[in-house]
């Protein structure tokens, strides 16, 4: 009842009053506003600046620093526009000042000498430079000013459409803001005054129309830190054990554990029993659910550490499932673990979408009397017809490559279940606290049994000669190689930066040739000339399963010497024998994945390579950030300060696919700066949940409210919700 009373005030709240109701909003400007996405006062409140122009540091075209990004207000002398080639058109504007003119640039924006006129008052923002008597900008962010622009302030930008100008957008939002007052936070008092973070109401207003770039760093903080305590909040919900109804199983150590600790050719590390110790006194707890995240980098040992805990599910006369993302991967897991679990006593199947209907029968006979323990499987285990007798473990591979309702499907099959998911993507901390905030973390860091290993070699296009040297020399030797390319078809190339063939510009507007992208299907005939003895074949994820997994089984046999593929090979497509990876546009990958990519390679008795191709633009004695990337993937073999590095260049979201994983998106934490705030909202959602299980205490009760709008009714299943 409660509950409901709160939502019904906070939907009459000024938050969720419609724009209509605001000053200056009517009409088109409302129209244009519903385009943007914004159909509350809430919506309004949020929809942030892009960027600021920091009036308060401006400077004179006179005093402006070479080789310095700077903001500059000037007026508007000259526009010229030029066309030094079909299809290219230069807009140069000059803007005069007290002290001298600048030219700026704009390539390929004709319409920039429509929207400005000579006389306009224009803020630029971009990288000094001089050349032919003038200082310059290439291509800067800019901004109309009008009066009520004063010198001096910090002025945002916005992100507008058609029908709503800066100045229009700036208004409107003022006004909400003189609408809104003072609105109440959701926030308990204490955590705000425990964290030192602003008020919600001060936040919002700061965050727009900050007095300094210190002021709008603090409103950012204030904004990040409750983005991730919702997160932190729904994931604990979502897959907490306090919400389920039924008690787990407590497993205990027995004679199936000790008997695979036996069969397994190798003594475990430190790390892995830690992380056995941290997996079995889990499960040892009846009072509650385990919910464990193992992470370890390529040949860490991941699956031996699996293997302890499905061989204990044994001891307590229950079953485990095991999911991985695709058919090959649940079958080596399979090839791997069964005579291991064999030797152990522990009985088990594997289940595929390729299993025939007779296996398929056998099998779900076996899981419904209980004669099979241990069930291999892909997303083929999650139909309907899969019956446990009593399932009380589930493991899942690679766990950011299924969705939430994937993952609670499958333990819906066994009451009370563990969960323990596993991934090779090695994860910075404050991601994986962030991503995966409801599961505790075990890291395995060092290689137990590692391969021969593999060197890392970075080289530019015009020696591609030396990285097809290596293939000839694998093939002669009876080994096999990879060569992964961006793109299943040239037609995807959907990313060009000019319309002029084989011309873009770098961030300063210079020309340059543009880097040919690989695709796999021009890379198969261009392979099978280069080398004619050779089995060349292809596979990249348009295929349909059955043929992926056909061409990788023919890999992985040795039918097949060079293998053109895409990255769907980067995880878990084990083949001892393919010792050459050439990866074509290096620059194209992160980091995450170009270190995943080069694991397939050394990992049996023979040394691996993996050469980078690089076709990243760097200009005299200068670097790209692609280069960097691919310099520091050559000196360290560690995922983990690879995952960190690419935390900082590439943001959460491209290493992660965060939308995928239960519609996660972050929009103002910055994962690699916030550390601080990742650690504060986790400990604080601990304590919440502590103290309100189901955040249905009066103080807590903003929050849960705020928690189903941002994420859905995830209290359906909270037992008095």
């Amino acid at each position: 009842m409660a509950s409901r009373v709160a939502a019904r005030l906070a939907r009459a709240s000024v938050p969720y009053q419609d724009i209509a109701r605001l000053k200056y909003v009517s009409g088109s400007r409302e129209e244009a506003l519903h385009r943007l996405g914004i159909q509350t006062v809430g919506d309004l409140l949020l929809h942030i600046p892009r960027r600021y122009l920091d009036f308060t540091h401006a400077y004179s075209i006179e005093q402006a620093p070479l080789n310095t990004v700077c903001t500059i207000v000037a007026t508007v002398d000259r526009i010229v526009e030029k066309r030094p080639r079909p299809r290219m058109t230069v807009t140069e504007v000059y803007l005069a000042d007290a002290t001298g003119v600048l030219q700026v640039a704009f390539f390929k924006q004709p319409w920039i000498a429509r929207d400005l006129s000579v006389g306009d008052r224009l803020a630029v923002q971009g990288k000094i430079e001089f050349a032919y008597g003038f200082k310059q900008m290439s291509s800067p962010h800019y901004e109309k000013l009008d009066a009520s622009s004063a010198s001096g302030s910090i002025i945002p930008v916005h992100p507008v459409g058609e029908g709503i100008s800066q100045a229009w957008m700036r208004r409107i939002i003022s006004g909400a803001l003189e609408f809104a007052a003072d609105f109440p936070d959701s926030l308990p008092a204490h955590l705000r005054a425990r964290r030192g973070i602003m008020s919600i109401s001060r936040a919002v207003r700061c965050i727009h129309f900050p007095s300094s770039m210190g002021e709008r760093d603090l409103a950012r903080r204030r904004l990040a830190y409750e983005e991730v305590l919702l997160l932190q909040l729904a994931l604990r919900l979502r897959n907490d054990a306090n919400l389920l109804d039924v008690a787990p199983v407590e497993h205990v150590a027995g004679e199936h554990m000790e008997r695979l600790l036996q069969a397994l050719p190798f003594a475990l590390t430190d790390e892995q029993r830690a992380a056995v110790d941290d997996i079995l006194g889990d499960m040892k707890d009846g009072g509650r659910v385990m919910n464990r995240l193992l992470l370890g980098d390529v040949g860490t040992g991941k699956t031996a550490v699996a293997l302890v805990a499905l061989a204990s599910v044994a001891d307590t006369g229950t079953q485990a499932c095991v999911m991985a993302p695709t058919g090959v991967l649940a079958q080596q897991y399979a090839v791997k673990s069964m005579p291991l679990l064999e030797q152990a006593g522990v009985s088990s199947a594997l289940l595929t979408g390729s299993t025939s209907a007779s296996d398929r029968q056998e099998i779900l006979a076996g899981l419904a009397s209980g004669s099979i323990d241990v069930l291999f499987g892909t997303h083929a285990v999650l139909s309907d017809d899969v019956q446990f007798r009593h399932l009380s473990l589930v493991v899942i591979d690679e766990q950011h490559r299924f969705g939430v309702g994937q993952r609670n499907a499958l333990r819906a099959k066994g009451a009370g279940a563990d969960l323990l998911v596993m991934s090779a993507t090695p994860i910075p901390r404050t991601l994986a606290l962030s991503v995966y905030g409801d599961l505790e973390t075990s890291i395995i860091r060092s290689r137990p049994v590692a391969g021969a290993g593999v060197s890392t070699r970075v080289l530019d296009a015009a020696n591609r000669d030396i990285a097809y040297g290596a293939i000839r020399d694998a093939l002669a030797e009876g080994r096999q190689a990879y060569v992964i390319c961006p793109l299943v078809s040239e037609r995807d190339d959907t990313e060009e930066l000019e319309d002029v063939p084989g011309i873009e510009r770098d961030e300063e507007g210079r020309e340059r040739a543009k880097p040919v992208l690989h695709a796999v299907e021009t890379e198969l005939a261009h392979l099978r000339s280069v080398f004619a003895d050779a089995r060349v074949e292809m596979l990249h994820g348009r295929m349909g399963a059955r043929e992926k997994d056909a061409v990788i089984e023919r890999f992985r046999s040795g039918d097949i010497d060079i293998l053109v593929s895409t990255t769907v090979v980067e995880v878990g497509v084990d083949v001892p024998n393919a010792t050459v990876m050439v990866i074509e546009n290096g620059e194209r990958f992160g980091l995450a994945t170009l270190h995943q990519l080069r694991g397939r390679v050394g990992r049996g008795e023979h040394a691996g390579s993996c050469y980078v191709i690089n076709q990243a633009y760097s200009g005299k004695g200068r670097k790209s950030a692609a280069t960097d990337r691919l310099e520091a993937l050559e000196k360290t073999s560690d995922g983990f300060a690879l995952a960190e590095m690419d935390l900082r260049l590439r943001h959460e979201g491209e290493i992660l696919g965060l939308r995928q994983h239960g519609g996660v998106s972050l929009r103002f934490i910055d994962l690699d700066a916030d550390t601080d705030l990742i650690e504060a909202a986790h400990d604080d959602a601990m304590e919440l949940l502590r103290y309100a299980p189901t955040l249905s205490s009066h103080a807590t009760l903003p929050l849960r409210y705020l928690v189903v709008e941002t994420y859905g009714d995830i209290f359906k299943e909270v037992s008095g919700g």
